[in-house]
């Protein structure tokens, strides 16, 4: 095992960037082609080591410098249990900082202070892997982004502590896919998450009506045809007006790979004990689709490869297309970058090849775990399962952090998933979470293991380029993927 951690120690930082393109890797836009993206509005501008200084060696002025420019903080009660907390979006500290003071509210006789270390992506997953390994210098509870994840894991409990029976009050209403994602290779739960990242389409109902089309026939698309049949009703309309198009595929993103293997049940990984396998019917499936939409002007490749940057963000704004798949959390991009658009979108379930498939698949997240190091593993265990699985935690994380959270009681709570007052039931035209409610037993899961990264990397960098762009055989072009792949299995 520790050959295997010295490797993955070389190779975090080129991975970070990889994942956080294609399926497994975040729900957070990266600034440029420099940055890396992680969860939730965090970009780390570049990779460092662990920041660690030998014994009586004074940090140079820079270090210092960067040191210091770390954002900590500490909430709770000085005289209860001290836990330490390390993140790379400081938005989730905050989100610790008021559900610890709940909590020593409703726990006089068990209060907690913790303290909240935000460190740059890369950083913090290179700090927390080179602890564990050496057994020392672990906070109590950490941020785990699904990427990092299966390096992390591969301790299992003799560097994580297993949650299974802290989390067992509320496993009945939570999303099982996305428990399952955290899960490790011997069944325990090892990390808590954030959201489902449930998959929707995202649909401009202001422009389909200026063309005619409405909300019951974007109601009654049941396949990917129906999807296509009203795109080209759509392009019709318009007079096929030169650089508008229905939707976009992505080249440095496999979100819409997911979607077609969760729709038949496929995982490209193979899971912990399969072999990997990216020549699935699904992807070809998938892949063979959009390379016809791109031939016929359906669709066009996304800029700069995926919606979650800038110019996927402006290109929405023109109009360039008006329908596209992403993860329920991409509404705050919505309302981030793209304020002006208040009004204008409906949300609806995925396409599926065939009536009846699954319709969703959760993408992106950050499980948060419990080391072994910690200095009370049952109250800190207990503490997370509590503020990011109950009720109480849900709401803050939806009001918060903008996730559809994996808590399914609230979905269907009138005062919860109808609050008017919400950002988000304000900006589109439907509530969000009537929708993830029709869908909440047809949300698959693709797990994120060891080898994807290799299929991550292979995909967005070669694959997805060569058949879209550049009008490669679908058939070849993964057959070249696999042969990469297999050099890792």
């Amino acid at each position: 095992m520790k050959k295997k951690v010295l490797a993955t120690l070389l190779s975090v930082t080129m991975i970070a960037s990889v994942l956080a393109g294609c399926g497994g890797g975040s729900d957070t836009p990266a600034a440029d082609s420099g940055t890396t993206a992680t969860d939730d509005g965090a970009a780390d501008a570049g990779a460092s080591d662990d920041g660690a200084v030998d014994a009586g060696e004074e940090a140079p002025a820079d270090e210092a410098a960067a040191e210091e420019e770390i954002p900590t903080s500490t909430f709770g009660d000085p005289n209860g249990t001290h836990l330490e907390m390390w993140t790379f979006v400081e938005l989730h500290g905050q989100h610790y900082g008021n559900m610890v003071e709940k909590w020593n509210e409703q726990n006089p006789d068990r209060t907690i202070e913790i303290t909240c270390t935000t460190y740059p992506y890369a950083d913090m997953h290179t700090k927390l892997l080179t602890s564990l390994t050496a057994g020392t210098g672990a906070p109590d509870i950490c941020d785990v982004e699904i990427g990092q994840f299966p390096n992390v894991i591969e301790g299992l409990d003799t560097w994580l502590v297993p949650q299974d029976d802290t989390a067992a009050p509320y496993l009945d209403t939570m999303v099982q896919a996305r428990m399952d994602v955290y899960s490790g290779s011997d069944g325990h739960y090892y990390g808590i998450p954030y959201h489902v990242g449930a998959t929707v389409m995202y649909y401009n109902m202001a422009v389909l009506e200026e063309a005619g089309i409405t909300q019951e026939e974007v109601d009654a698309v049941v396949t990917w045809d129906d999807y296509a049949a009203l795109g080209e009703k759509y392009l019709a309309a318009i007079g096929n007006e030169e650089g508008k198009y229905w939707t976009s595929v992505d080249t440095a993103g496999c979100d819409w790979l997911w979607i077609a293997m969760a729709e038949y049940g496929d995982d490209w990984t193979g899971g912990f004990d399969g072999t990997a396998n990216v020549q699935l019917d699904s992807v070809n499936k998938m892949l063979t689709m959009q390379q016809n939409w791109v031939n016929n002007g359906l669709a066009m490749v996304s800029p700069d490869g995926h919606v979650d940057l800038e110019a996927g963000f402006q290109n929405i704004l023109d109009h360039n297309i008006v329908s596209f798949p992403k993860a329920m959390w991409y509404m705050s991009r919505f309302t981030n970058y793209m304020p002006e658009e208040k009004g204008n979108w409906y949300i609806a379930k995925c396409p599926v090849f065939e009536a009846g498939q699954k319709c969703s698949v959760g993408i992106g997240g950050t499980g948060t775990v419990v080391t072994q190091q910690a200095v009370d593993k049952d109250l800190a265990s207990e503490f997370l399962c509590w503020a990011k699985m109950s009720e109480e935690g849900e709401q803050l994380i939806w009001d918060n952090l903008g996730f559809d959270v994996c808590n399914t009681v609230l979905w269907n709570d009138d005062a919860f998933a109808h609050d008017d007052n919400n950002q988000y039931n304000q900006f589109f035209r439907n509530y969000p979470y009537d929708v993830l409610y029709e869908i909440k037993d047809d949300i698959g899961t693709i797990y994120t293991v060891r080898i994807s990264p290799t299929i991550n990397e292979q995909m967005c960098n070669v694959t997805l380029n060569d058949i879209l762009e550049n009008g490669v055989d679908v058939s070849e072009a993964l057959q070249a993927a696999q042969d990469v792949v297999d050099l890792e299995q």
